[in-house]
């Protein structure tokens, strides 16, 4: 875990989840690990300014939502002297949008592959870039089978992952990601349906690829029910308003 600097309301945010995050391991069945989850923070329509506050507070994993947003800022001149910063891509992810989007410095992750004609424009757009090292990518699974949700089904998880695996040299498969269902993780029940059903998943994926489990990582829980995610085995939590404040809808519909 890192230091935080909390001379700032950011800063002093990262620190009560860090804080969460840290008891939410340690309540968790040893069945899980003990391992310390990755925390990203998605500063969707936030300013620059507020990035760059967060990571001078020790902060370097950030997530975006929309292409657009995530190549304005990945490719801010301040933002690009912070050399070890990472960014995750979180947000439904088109075709032709691939290109802008490898082309930031300092992509990390990208969480949202749901099709295999989606990890093949990927893995093409990415093996263009001549970086010396595979994308990784998480295959998102829609487990509430919410039409306005993307991802694919839990049934078509395994085939979406070997295919990456076999047939994209330019991506690192690196585990699945959810967007359960709001009501669910407003409810706060003993356990969470999507949740659950992502462990099943990755149980399927491990036993079909012949996989060890903890290479497989769970991207799943949010600011509502990010705690119940980690007891539940999640390796990465996305956490936005509850470390910058609530979101400018003006500035989330721009960037759409």
């Amino acid at each position: 875990m890192f230091r935080v600097m909390v001379d700032s309301p950011v800063g002093s945010a990262i620190k009560v989840i860090l804080g969460r995050i840290e008891n939410a391991v340690l309540r968790r069945p040893p069945e899980f690990g003990s391992h310390f989850p990755q925390l990203i923070a998605v500063s969707k329509t936030k300013p620059v300014e507020s990035v760059i506050e967060a990571y001078k507070c020790g902060q370097k994993h950030f997530g975006e939502n929309y292409v657009q947003e995530i190549v304005q800022k990945g490719n801010h001149p301040e933002i690009c002297e912070l050399e070890d910063i990472k960014w995750h891509f979180i947000g439904h992810l088109q075709r032709n949008k691939c290109n802008n989007l490898t082309a930031i410095p300092n992509l990390h992750m990208v969480q949202t592959i749901d099709t295999a004609k989606l990890a093949t424009a990927l893995s093409n757009s990415w093996e263009k870039q001549n970086k010396p090292y595979r994308l990784k990518v998480m295959v998102q699974v829609n487990t509430s089978s919410e039409e306005n949700k993307s991802g694919c089904s839990p049934e078509s998880s395994v085939e979406l992952a070997k295919h990456i695996m076999d047939e994209c040299p330019g991506l690192e498969f690196s585990g699945i990601m959810t967007i359960g269902a709001l009501a669910r993780s407003v409810q706060q029940e003993e356990t969470n349906e999507d949740f659950d059903l992502l462990l099943a998943c990755r149980r399927n994926i491990c036993e079909k690829l012949c996989l060890p489990v903890e290479n497989v990582q769970l991207s799943m829980g949010m600011s509502s029910d990010f705690e119940h995610a980690i007891e539940m085995g999640s390796t990465h939590v996305r956490i936005g308003s509850s470390i910058f404040g609530a979101r400018n809808q003006t500035a989330k519909d721009s960037a759409k």
